[in-house]
């Protein structure tokens, strides 16, 4: 795909919203269409069974890739092919059917991150495998979460150490956008606290800071990343997000300091990019 391409679908205005409904209908719909190709039939089932989770209140396994395999239309003519006559007419009326589909199909699977947030206000996909490499980075050591949304990070790494000492903050700003279901459905307690007046209360109680998805080109991450540094406190800040993308301001990754060892990698082992925001995890110190 294009750079240009690439970047008009990063930052395309927010579609109409798209009630849980209609979406996981015709998810399920398109998964009973293409009951015989795996391929497709594999996509929408991860994407099902992440929506299945999440309503249950539970943390999501990760996802591949979400979208049509470039070679996926070869694949479909050598099945219809090997099932059906030469110009069957059978044969001709589910190529159509299908190969008419599957623009609907990849456009949906794209859209995943955006019913994401429309339904439950997460951004960064949090999974269960990667909950489980974060809890092994922190250890049991107290944990600041600014920036925290709905809370899906600490009660994800709650359930994993109950014990630990896990503080969630938030300034709860988005949720005076209608349209915006950040901070509204929480999944933990949440602090009003925004990221500097949080870090600037508990920085003697804490041994990290962790922050998802600082709002795309505001300056929030920036101002949060100078009071660490004029801190008399040592805290790594473990940042998820897209670097100079979708996320976090241009002076923010301009002026962190990135650590690069095997931890690190092993922390981003299970977090990989399944649409077009190719997110990871950082740690900033």
């Amino acid at each position: 795909m294009n750079p240009k391409k690439l970047k008009q679908l990063k930052k395309r205005s927010k579609k109409h919203a798209t009630k849980s409904a209609p979406y996981i209908e015709q998810l399920n719909h398109y998964r009973e269409l293409f009951k015989d190709d795996p391929q497709i039939l594999v996509l929408l089932n991860n994407a099902l069974e992440a929506d299945r989770l999440m309503a249950a209140g539970l943390a999501p396994q990760q996802l591949p890739l979400l979208e049509v395999p470039d070679n996926f239309q070869a694949q479909l003519v050598a099945r219809i092919n090997a099932k059906y006559p030469l110009h069957d007419p059978a044969g001709d009326a589910e190529w159509q059917r299908l190969s008419a589909a599957l623009p609907t199909v990849d456009k949906l699977l794209r859209d995943f991150r955006d019913y994401l947030e429309d339904q439950y206000g997460m951004w960064a996909y949090i999974s269960a495998p990667f909950l489980k490499d974060l809890a092994d980075f922190i250890g049991n050591g107290p944990v600041l979460e600014v920036m925290a949304g709905n809370g899906y990070i600490s009660k994800g790494l709650s359930r994993l150490h109950p014990s630990q000492k896990i503080i969630t903050t938030d300034s709860k700003a988005w949720t005076k956008e209608a349209d915006n279901e950040t901070g509204k459905h929480p999944v933990t307690t949440i602090d009003r606290l925004d990221a500097i007046s949080a870090f600037e209360k508990y920085a003697d109680q804490i041994k990290f800071v962790i922050m998802a998805w600082s709002p795309d080109k505001l300056e929030l991450d920036w101002k949060l990343l100078q009071a660490m540094r004029a801190s008399d406190h040592a805290i790594p800040l473990i940042c998820i997000g897209e670097k100079y993308g979708a996320t976090g301001s241009k002076q923010f990754w301009d002026n962190a300091h990135y650590r690069d060892d095997p931890a690190v990698e092993k922390l981003n082992s299970h977090y990989r990019p399944f649409d077009l925001i190719h997110d990871q995890v950082y740690v900033v110190e």
